[in-house]
């Protein structure tokens, strides 16, 4: 027996089906569909991409992951059903939010669409988040304020990239960039816009195609050691930060001006 047989037999199991009704659907003979569920041979990719369909499961999970594990019912689908999230709660009921740990942020980018990765993190649950999938990412670099090194960003999963709102905070996981936390500004016909809170960092532009998960702001932890003077610190660099671009600015212009 294989990932793929048990999965098959156990998704067929849960729509009820026969074996022989099922080999109909996909216009090959039950001995042939037997085969399959039994693991004695393995479907040529073009009935495997029917299977796929008809139970509307991607194919890499069929093949890869142990769908037993993961109840039909309590799993979030996103876009093109490329990965799924267990939707864990707690005794009391309330939504368990995964925790991306700080030293091993970019494995979340090999990991996202791994269940068992995902089951592995270590979570915490905050009775006023309801109502959607949370998750918490780790704040890196000085793009954020006031999220510094050590403090997370908890972002409630976006299922749809056309219900970004102008001006309204996100987290952006990439391919390129991995883990960011922006501002969205626009939006095109093959990305978005989007801007750091630090008006140091020029707004750049997201192709759709690098985009992997799309999580708005809902709320954030701060280290212990959180300092209520951060704040002005923070705006003690941001003059600085301000006053680099400015000069960066005039070398433009200058250079512009020698060019004529």
């Amino acid at each position: 027996m294989s990932v793929f047989s048990d999965n098959i037999r156990f998704l067929r199991g849960k729509k009820e089906i026969t074996q022989q009704e099922l080999a109909d659907t996909l216009i090959i003979t039950r001995s042939r569909y037997v085969s399959y569920e039994d693991g004695r041979s393995e479907p040529p990719i073009e009935v495997l991409v029917k299977i796929s369909k008809f139970f509307n499961i991607s194919i890499d999970l069929l093949v890869s992951v142990d769908i037993r594990k993961y109840p039909i019912e309590e799993i979030l689908r996103l876009p093109d059903n490329r990965i799924v999230l267990p939707v864990v709660v707690d005794k009391l009921g309330n939504n368990s939010i995964e925790i991306i740990p700080q030293k091993a942020s970019m494995g979340y980018l090999s990991g996202y669409s791994d269940p068992e990765y995902i089951e592995s993190l270590q979570r915490i649950s905050l009775p006023f988040l309801t109502n959607g999938k949370y998750r918490a990412f780790p704040a890196q670099g000085d793009s954020m304020p006031p999220f510094k090194d050590g403090s997370y960003i908890i972002g409630k999963y976006l299922e749809n990239i056309d219900d970004l709102k102008l001006n309204r905070s996100y987290v952006f996981v990439t391919l390129n960039d991995g883990i960011s936390y922006k501002r969205f500004k626009s939006k095109n016909k093959k990305a978005v816009t989007v801007a750091a809170d630090n008006s140091f960092y020029e707004p750049y532009e997201i192709p759709f195609h690098e985009i992997v998960e799309i999580w708005q702001y809902a709320s954030g932890i701060f280290p212990e050691d959180f300092e209520p003077d951060h704040f002005e610190n923070h705006n003690l660099k941001e003059m600085f930060l301000e006053l680099r671009k400015d000069i960066r600015d005039l070398d433009l212009k200058v250079s512009g001006l020698k060019e004529e």
